[in-house]
């Protein structure tokens, strides 16, 4: 038996015997959404009233990072617990998930759990011989689906789909789907789809989340749900009736990107009511991010017209923008509305719901931590640092301070050889500038100094664990 197969048994072997110890667990999550591109956090345009009273109802989360500043990246953390440069996919379209992860749907299938898994996956191939991605992304190498990650159901793309209209070729998001090759767009439970779906893509996905919800409660079970939309990712396709409805004034760019985020908004309505119907939503841990910062380098551009709201970065950036993102979490009559400041980040659902549940954390090193007593008011500091990866760039974050070795800003100075490049290393107090304007190099030596150490003990770490070392067995290899 292997290392993988013996955790899982020796992790899974406490089992709740009271259903109201298994509380419901939906991870929602938009694609490209910048922090302030929702009315919670202050859009002057986007549409959002669904997720404006999920934010008041719930816990504001104003310090959520993504894991990464891109999507897949971000989301395997979310489902393991653990950095990317961990397990295997650095970056977008790079890499799959590994089979000797243990993913949070596997973990909760073993508790008794219904798991289901709808929208976009981006964390492998959906088969062996097929990537809309083309030959490049090696679909056999990277074959990993839903299923094989611990999912009952799922109806799912392997990566971005346009936001409306998906199947039309006009707005096709790669070249298999212009050819109209429908391996390239939806999946449902290991198999294309037969025919085409029109309208809007979020609308897709709750259309099958919601039945899976549905007989899950019907039949008293509890259920685990990863809702991932496709929005507001390039192709940015606006939703007509939204468009019309609420943005006629605007230009015609913003018009398509506000409709396609308040079109997500009210699905998120739709589940919020969902539960409500099902008379489980005080029992249903309910949680909404996004996967990174918003597309456009170093503005808006085209159809993509995001922001970060006071924040540097974007997507691709380890800066502010780059990596948080808005988030609210929602459990009524568990956790009281509240605003939180307190650092969190994506690698945080899995030892948090793993705790809820009971179930201890498997001998490796995780990155994230149990954020229930911060969602609670009962912890103001998380105490452990962040650490972040991208590309050759790196970044280090307390509850106060970040470290930024940002590999992409040079500094030369002259040596015998002539200029030597020397990558820059930054040190900004979020606390008093969140806008990271003013590096604080110089004037804490020795914080910067320590956080150097514990950085390069933490980018050892993530190559140990990219090597293997978490997966072998003890005293063998």
């Amino acid at each position: 038996m292997t290392l993988r197969a013996l955790t899982i048994l020796a992790l899974l072997s406490t089992t709740f015997t009271v259903e109201a110890a298994r509380p419901n667990i939906i991870l929602c999550m938009a694609d490209d959404l910048g922090w302030g591109d929702v009315g919670f956090n202050g859009h002057p345009h986007i549409v959002t009233p669904h997720l404006n009273e999920m934010a008041n109802a719930g816990v504001k989360l104003n310090r959520y990072y993504a894991a990464a500043p891109v999507c897949s990246p971000t989301r395997g953390s979310c489902l393991t617990g653990r950095n990317p440069f961990r397990y295997g996919i650095p970056t977008a379209n790079k890499g799959h998930l590994k089979k000797e992860e243990i993913t949070l749907a596997e973990l909760l299938q073993e508790q008794g759990y219904t798991s289901g898994h709808f929208g976009k996956w981006h964390l492998g191939t959906l088969s062996p011989a097929f990537s809309g991605k083309g030959k490049g992304r090696d679909a056999d190498k990277n074959h990993m689906t839903p299923g094989m990650a611990g999912f009952d159901q799922w109806f799912t793309s392997e990566f971005s789909l346009a936001t409306y209209n998906p199947y039309d070729p006009a707005n096709a998001h790669c070249a298999a789907a212009r050819k109209g090759d429908m391996r390239a767009l939806f999946w449902h439970n290991g198999k294309p789809l037969a025919k085409p779906l029109s309208g809007c893509t979020a609308e897709m996905v709750m259309d099958k989340a919601i039945p899976f919800l549905t007989k899950a409660a019907e039949n008293k079970k509890p259920f685990f749900a990863v809702i991932w939309f496709h929005a507001p990712h390039k192709p940015v396709v606006g939703h007509p009736k939204y468009m019309k409805a609420h943005y006629a004034e605007r230009p015609e760019t913003e018009q398509h990107y506000f409709s396609c985020i308040t079109a997500v908004d009210a699905q998120m309505g739709r589940l919020r009511a969902t539960l409500r119907n099902l008379d489980v939503a005080e029992n249903t841990l309910l949680c909404f991010a996004s996967d990174n910062g918003p597309e456009g380098n170093p503005g808006p551009s085209g159809n993509s017209r995001g922001t970060a709201g006071k924040f540097r970065g974007r997507k691709r950036s380890l800066y502010e923008g780059g990596l948080r993102v808005p988030a609210i979490v929602e459990w009524p009559g568990t956790l009281a509305p509240r605003v939180v400041e307190t650092p969190c980040v994506s690698s945080d659902y899995f030892p948090t719901i793993s705790s809820l549940v009971g179930v201890p954390l498997a001998p490796r090193p995780y990155d994230g931590i149990d954020i229930l007593p911060i969602l609670k008011g009962t912890q103001q500091k998380r105490e452990r640092k962040i650490g972040f990866r991208f590309g050759s760039d790196r970044t280090l974050m307390s509850d106060q301070f970040k470290l930024v070795h940002n590999v992409g800003n040079l500094k030369r100075r002259r040596s015998d050889n002539g200029k030597v490049p020397v990558a820059v290393f930054e040190l900004y107090d979020l606390k008093t500038d969140p806008s990271e304007k003013k590096n604080l190099i110089d004037f804490h030596p020795r914080v910067a100094a320590a956080m150097r150490d514990e950085l390069a003990k933490f980018v050892n770490s993530c190559e140990a664990s990219a090597a293997g070392e978490d997966y072998k067995e003890p005293g063998g290899q």
